[in-house]
């Protein structure tokens, strides 16, 4: 039998006319149990026969589980039919997913079928460990999942779920609920859904504003795309979710940027705040936008004099730049050495752990109520090289070149260590670390990344001479360099990697795209292994 044959939809069997067969993919945290639990219910309170089991998945999709019911009606004292334990390709009516690769996942295994299936799937992405560890843009393209969805399934029901639930203070689960019974799929009234949450008894009122919101969501989204001779509508942003443009696959970038914080201070800090912002506005066009948010980040990052710092390099390129070119050397470099000048070093990362704003995250994330506690706990895992980089940078060098200082600091520093950042001792000394940016210019650690980005501007200003592109694509090698720690350092040996790999193809037409290719390998994989492909290449036609 052929792959297609196997897939290929099966008629029905007459004496299982009567069953439907729902199956549930859903992550670890989405509430696919309390799901699975509702729609047996549901069921059972309508006269049907219902079985449902589930068979869990791999920690790559942090849990992701398969819950299947059946159910049929059954007339009193009839037989009770004997129910499958597992879906099968091609013999699915219903299929919710939770997420959109969880969609995805469904029709790769033949489970949502046109001829038959209801798919209802909401649209937000919970990234797979697989698209975490790759140090670029590791995210899969949902749009292609849209796309073969709108052809494997009969009838299509999906938008963000998700965003839905916790805008009206519940969860996922409540508004799949509320979609499956806005699609009509199964043979029972709204009234008998809503009595399946009450009956579960635990956060009743806020999983009937989800249901609610969903169903009409899912109505609505049906009769604007209604098709005729039995086609079924396709609805990727129906009801709700139409004021609410769903990104599929989307960096944050590409979605409207909020509006940036007002900026407040000292009076002389904000004197010295408004020259700064005179001299963006002096700056071409072009590179106004990217210089303005590359200022706020290393303000925040330092004080306005790391800011003056920071124009005052902009400026040397902006020297070398011309407006033939679009000012495409400036802009980018506004942009990488920024980042390079707010790198994450122990005081900002303990500045980032004591800010309000990160404690109403996490109030809010957890739906945190009045009265109620939270304990919050830090893990901290330093290695020597962040010790020694806080020390003063001629200490700092001593030590560093000495392998018995190293060790030594490594064995009382680096191990794992976790402690209560929401007591008052913990909170305090992370509080009086992370308020430590006065010092931070004076440490080992700062003087490494100036000498760092001086190095990297030269090269880059120096290719720019003689080819502009080169030059561009030298800068954007920066983005190489990222994290904290052991990320940290595996960034830097890639960015040296790379660097050498410019230098040997400098001078080349295809210098500029042979950059661009390496910088794209680099982020490929955390380990480096096509990196070291294309540096292979280039240095066989080298020499």
């Amino acid at each position: 039998m052929t792959l297609a044959e196997r897939f290929a939809p099966q008629p029905q069997d007459p004496a299982l006319e009567g069953v439907i067969k729902l199956a549930v993919l859903a992550v670890g945290g989405q509430g696919g149990g309390v799901l699975t639990n509702w729609i047996e219910d549901l069921a059972r309170r309508n006269g049907y026969a219902a079985q449902a089991t589930s068979v869990a998945g791999v920690a790559q999709r942090t849990g992701a589980t398969i819950y299947y019911v059946e159910m049929a009606p059954v007339a009193p004292g009839g037989p009770i039919p004997v129910f499958a334990l597992s879906p099968a390709p091609g013999d699915v009516d219903i299929l919710i997913a939770a997420e959109m690769m969880e969609a995805g996942r469904a029709i790769m295994r033949g489970f949502v079928t046109p001829d038959r299936t209801t798919l209802i799937a909401s649209t937000q992405r919970a990234l797979a460990v697989t698209e975490k560890i790759v140090p670029g843009d590791g995210i899969a393209n949902a749009e292609e999942v849209e796309a073969a969805a709108r052809i494997a399934a009969r009838r299509l029901v999906m938008f963000d779920m998700d965003r839905m639930a916790v805008d009206l203070g519940s969860v996922i689960s409540a508004s799949l609920f509320g979609a499956l019974a806005g699609s009509g799929a199964l043979p029972f009234p709204r009234e008998a859904f809503e009595e399946a949450i009450r009956a579960g008894g635990k956060g009743v009122e806020a999983s009937l504003r989800a249901f609610n919101a969903a169903a009409d969501a899912a109505i609505r989204g049906i009769e604007e795309d209604e098709r005729p001779e039995g086609a079924y509508p396709v609805s990727p942003q129906s009801g709700f979710d139409a004021a609410i443009p769903t990104q599929l696959g989307s960096m944050p970038g590409d979605a409207p940027p909020p509006p940036p914080m007002p900026v407040a201070g000292p009076k002389a800090a904000m004197k010295d705040w408004a020259a700064l912002s005179a001299r963006v506005d002096a700056l071409p066009p072009e590179v106004r936008d990217m210089a303005r948010a590359g200022l706020r980040k290393v303000v925040e990052f330092q004080d306005c004099a790391y800011g003056r710092d920071y124009l005052d390099t902009l400026g040397r390129v902006l020297s070398t730049d011309s407006e033939a070119q679009g000012w495409r050397l400036t802009a980018t470099a506004a942009k990488y050495l920024a980042n390079a000048m707010a790198y994450d070093d122990v005081i900002r990362v303990a500045e980032l752990k004591t800010r309000p704003q990160r404690f109403a995250r996490i109030d809010r994330e957890m739906r945190r109520r009045d009265g109620q506690s939270l304990h919050l706990t830090e893990f901290m895992h330093p290695r020597a090289e962040e010790i020694v980089g806080m020390f003063p940078a001629g200490m700092g060098r001593r030590a560093e070149a000495s392998p018995r200082a190293m060790r030594i600091i490594d064995r009382l520093f680096n191990r794992g260590r976790r402690f209560r950042s929401d007591g008052i001792v913990a909170h305090s000394m992370l509080y009086a670390l992370g308020g430590m940016q006065g010092w931070r210019l004076r440490t080992l650690r700062h003087a490494q990344e100036a000498a760092h980005r001086e190095r990297w501007l030269d090269a880059a200003l120096r290719h720019a001479t003689t080819d502009y592109d080169l030059g561009v694509e030298t800068l954007r090698a920066q983005r190489l360099v990222k994290g904290y720690s052991d990320t940290h350092a595996r960034g830097h040996g890639k960015f040296a990697r790379v660097m050498d790999g410019i230098t040997l193809v400098a001078g080349r037409e295809d210098a500029a795209d042979w950059a661009r290719r390496l910088i794209e390998a680099a982020l490929r994989d955390e380990k480096g292994k096509e990196l070291d492909g294309a540096l292979a290449t280039i240095r066989s036609f080298t020499g």
